[in-house]
């Protein structure tokens, strides 16, 4: 079990042939949040004149580079030395988490071995990556999504439990021709508009069952309970639709009332349920 002052013990791997070295830092601040990040390794070709760019990164995060050659041309082996690594640390340091910076589909295998081994994982990768890869994850980030977020606004939504969306959860990736809840089909740079979110009936149906599950009996639900719900069902990040929590996402969709916003007790309710008809008490008079 992770210690409760430090978190999760956290094992960062980065396909550096695949990911952009400009982005380690933000990476690396999205899991210190979660825990202790104590293993960090890059893999990738070395002589490669385009991963010139990783080797100031890695020095200044302490990440260990390790060579991996192409074996043979238009191919690298980097995944696969990746996925040796990752086996072998699930058995022998046995990380409570695992952090996988990638836009390759190839990982989809052993993302859904290591959350079936009791790891979770935390995928990283720009906005195209295949949905299969994304859905695997226990929470999956887009790249984009990690830059031009408004000062203080993570503190206050961690504040507010609001980052409980990022528990581990077992999930089935669904199919790959429609993009699953939290898988916007737009840069996850932009804010994604009112009119659009109302029109994804995908999204609007996983918060309005979420908030079924949490509610109490006048229909309000804690948004921290939301988001365990959410994460235990499905891979998914208010980032990825431009807004930094998930109670900023809900009241964009204005589907839902909320109170006690920007405090840890913030609650939910669907505006339908606010307007149904009470039922009539029994043995009220005619």
């Amino acid at each position: 079990m992770p210690d409760s002052e430090r978190g999760l013990r956290i094992a960062l791997l980065i396909d550096a042939d695949n990911a952009p070295a400009e982005k380690i830092d933000e990476i690396l601040t999205e899991l210190s949040t979660l825990g202790e990040i104590n293993i960090r390794r890059a893999y990738g070709n070395w002589t490669k004149h385009g991963l010139q760019g990783w080797q100031s990164r890695l020095l200044e995060f302490g990440i260990r580079p390790i060579q991996q050659f192409d074996y043979s041309k238009r191919k690298n082996a980097t995944d696969m030395a990746m996925t040796v690594d990752a086996m072998e640390l699930l058995y022998t340091d046995r990380p409570d988490a695992f952090g996988i910076v990638s836009s390759d589909a190839d990982f989809t295998p052993l993302v859904m071995h290591l959350r079936a081994k009791g790891s979770a994982v935390y995928g990283f990768g720009a906005e195209q990556t295949p949905k299969p890869f994304v859905n695997a994850c226990s929470r999956f980030l887009y790249l984009e999504s990690l830059t031009g977020e408004p000062e203080g606004e993570a503190d206050a939504a961690r504040a507010a439990g609001h980052l409980a969306d990022a528990l581990p959860a077992e999930a089935v990736p669904p199919s790959q021709e429609l993009p699953a809840p939290g898988v916007p089909a737009r840069p996850a740079t932009l804010r994604v508009p009112t009119t659009a979110l109302r029109q994804d009936t995908r999204l609007l149906n996983l918060l309005r069952h979420a908030v079924q599950a949490c509610q109490d009996e006048d229909g309000w639900a804690r948004v921290g309970a939301l988001g365990t719900q959410i994460g235990n069902k499905t891979s998914f990040d208010a980032r990825n639709y431009g807004y930094a929590t998930l109670s900023k996402l809900l009241a964009a969709t204005q589907a839902f009332e909320l109170r006690d916003e920007g405090t840890p007790r913030v609650a939910v309710r669907d505006k339908r349920s606010a307007r149904a008809p009470q039922p009539p008490l029994h043995g009220a008079a005619g």
